[in-house]
């Protein structure tokens, strides 16, 4: 089966921006969600299009490819976790009084919802299966920086930074970091079908963000 191309936009452009375009961008990553669970990456475009109710022309102008369509959809639901009252919390870290509470409290919501989230766990499972007979699919995630992956978190720590709570000189490394201490452990124990006891997953939470925050504040 082939991979559905189509030409990038030349000059960089992401797509067709304002509130109509962003719905249409929204639907489209729904539809591509439930398709791609469903059948897998081999779904055709023009089935993402109808599931969505658009037209397969306006799915390439937002994302171009299916590689950077599914991208979009693995990195929207990477940023679920922290997605409704975790993304407030995130939102608010810069005015935290007491910043390290503040951020073990998002982190413990982060890697509740990471910990419960079963379609996430089939994306990661899709993309493990269906890279070898669509390499260009594994490269398009591969290729996509940290701060893309977890917009959210990305965005908090650019805020702390800015504002001066934190000393971040790399932002793409200091997400990937974080990622890693929170969340990766879970990912590799759900990888083999196991599960970190709730115990060791607090502990986990409370010494990542307490090295992470040892590295990163200001001297």
């Amino acid at each position: 089966m082939s991979v559905d191309t189509a030409p990038h936009h030349p000059d960089g452009h992401s797509g067709p921006s304002g509130p109509r375009a962003e719905r249409k961008r929204r639907a489209i990553v729904a539809a591509a969600r439930t398709l791609f669970l469903r059948d897998g990456f081999g779904v055709g475009m023009d089935a993402i299009a109808a599931e969505a109710g658009v037209s397969k022309v306006t799915v390439y102008n937002h994302f171009g490819s299916k590689e950077a369509l599914f991208t979009a959809v693995v990195a929207h639901a990477l940023d679920e976790p922290v997605g409704d009252d975790s993304a407030v919390a995130l939102a608010r870290l810069p005015d935290a009084e007491d910043l390290r509470s503040a951020l073990i409290e998002t982190a413990r919501a982060w890697v509740h919802a990471v910990r419960n989230d079963r379609e996430v766990a089939a994306l990661r499972t899709l993309v493990a299966a269906e890279q070898h007979r669509f390499p260009a699919l594994a490269e398009a995630w591969q290729h996509g920086s940290p701060t893309s992956h977890h917009p959210a978190v990305a965005g908090a720590l650019r805020a702390l930074t800015e504002r001066g709570r934190l000393t971040v000189p790399d932002l793409e490394v200091a997400t990937l970091q974080l990622h890693a201490l929170l969340v990766h452990p879970h990912l590799v124990f759900g990888h083999y079908g196991a599960s970190l006891s709730d115990d060791l997953t607090d502990r986990l939470v409370v010494s990542g963000v307490d090295m992470f925050l040892g590295h990163y504040a200001p001297r």
